[in-house]
């Protein structure tokens, strides 16, 4: 049985190219970066000539694109470091943040560095913007984390809208950006935001491999200390074979982002429509059905009130069907989205989250259906 991947915001497929482009990093090229032989200057250069690649095609400078291990590393790193080193005592963020934000937070305001505010939502789960410009005005300097798109309900916020109330306030921005990076171009040098973090596993390059933006003169002091690489931002050898792969995977989004986008739309409008013919009462969480507000790559399906609710995802599964989901927290008794929680979605729909990539087929998104809607007992 051939299985169906449609969990890419979890994580997506290495690209071949990509993994051709590491494999020298592998066998041949193994000295390390930090040494000043021969061995060590071939390596150091890759690992430069991919950052100058990055930087080139985020519209920043290579001297702003720090590597880390991923997005959470990145998230980390700023937020903590971030607070530190400005002395700010106050954090604007959502409560539909990724947990690599959310959870940073609370652990500050928990030890006492910081007072935590959370920004209204409308009922779409969009940030409500005269909202967030009440807690800037009405707080000392703060930090505001706030990211370009969920990764559950794929909702999609206007960075160049918050960046200039930010700026407005004298508030230092962060952005998780890593369900965009790849996706969607983006340009750093125009943003107003100190910080943004990308993670090459969500756009077909290797896990554990990823990237922090620090704007020029937005300078913090290091989250990982033990050796000075990284410009004495990030101690410890450099993740090489990752570094040139999230580089080379970078280079590939950008390249074929058009031809992709639009395949990956027409998958997208293709389930919202079947699922409607096929399944009474389906709706969709947040506003990922709504192509300007969301991430094309991201569907987040409400489906029917059903005591077998529990059992869809098995139920794809066994089915060869690869997908992510959950219904909201239900009076804390069950660990649920935290996402749809926030919503206030009614805990008693299932949802799933479907994720699509680049080599997602049609014949993919039409079997699925046909599977979820057997498994509401309508024929389709």
């Amino acid at each position: 049985m051939k299985r169906i991947y449609l969990d890419n915001a979890a994580t997506t497929p290495l690209d071949p190219e990509v993994l051709d482009a590491m494999l020298p990093f592998f066998r041949e090229h193994y000295g390390n970066p930090s040494s000043t032989h021969g061995h060590g200057r071939e390596v150091r250069s890759a690992i430069e000539y991919a950052r100058k690649s990055v930087a080139e095609l985020l519209n920043a400078t290579p001297g702003e694109i720090f590597f880390t291990s991923g997005g959470t590393e990145a998230d980390n790193t700023f937020i903590s470091c971030g607070i530190e080193s400005y002395g700010l005592k106050h954090a604007i963020t959502s409560k539909i943040e990724h947990h690599a934000v959310l959870h940073t937070l609370e652990n500050l305001e928990r030890i006492g560095k910081i007072e935590l505010s959370y920004v209204d939502l409308d009922e779409e789960g969009h940030i409500k913007i005269d909202h967030l410009e009440e807690l800037l005005k009405s707080n000392d300097r703060s930090l505001v984390s706030l990211m370009h798109a969920n990764n559950e309900i794929g909702n999609i916020n206007n960075l160049d809208a918050i960046g200039v109330l930010a700026e407005e306030y004298d508030a230092i921005f962060h952005s998780d950006t890593v369900q965009t990076v790849g996706h969607y171009q983006h340009d750093l040098k125009n943003l107003k935001a100190q910080c943004i973090a990308g993670a090459a596993h969500k756009f077909h390059g290797p896990k554990g491999a990823g990237f922090m933006y620090i704007k020029k003169g937005s300078a913090i002091h290091p989250f990982i200390h033990g050796g000075a690489q990284e410009r004495e931002m990030r101690g410890g050898t450099e993740n090489v074979t990752g570094i040139i792969g999230t580089a080379k995977a970078l280079e590939i989004a950008y390249r074929d982002m058009i031809e992709h986008q639009k395949h990956i739309e027409g998958l997208k409008s293709q389930m919202i429509s079947r699922l409607k013919e096929t399944v009474p009462g389906v709706s969709f969480n947040g506003d990922s059905a709504n192509f300007e507000r969301s991430l094309y790559t991201v569907l987040n399906v409400c489906l029917p009130s059903s005591e077998d609710n529990d059992m869809l995802l098995f139920t794809l599964d066994i089915n060869g069907i690869s997908a992510s989901g959950g219904s909201a927290c239900s009076s804390g008794a069950t660990m649920g989205s935290h996402v749809l929680s926030a919503l206030e979605t009614d805990p008693a729909r299932g949802a799933v989250r479907f994720s699509f990539s680049k080599y997602t087929t049609v014949e993919e998104i039409d079997f699925t259906v046909n599977k979820v809607a057997e498994f509401y007992r309508v024929e389709a």
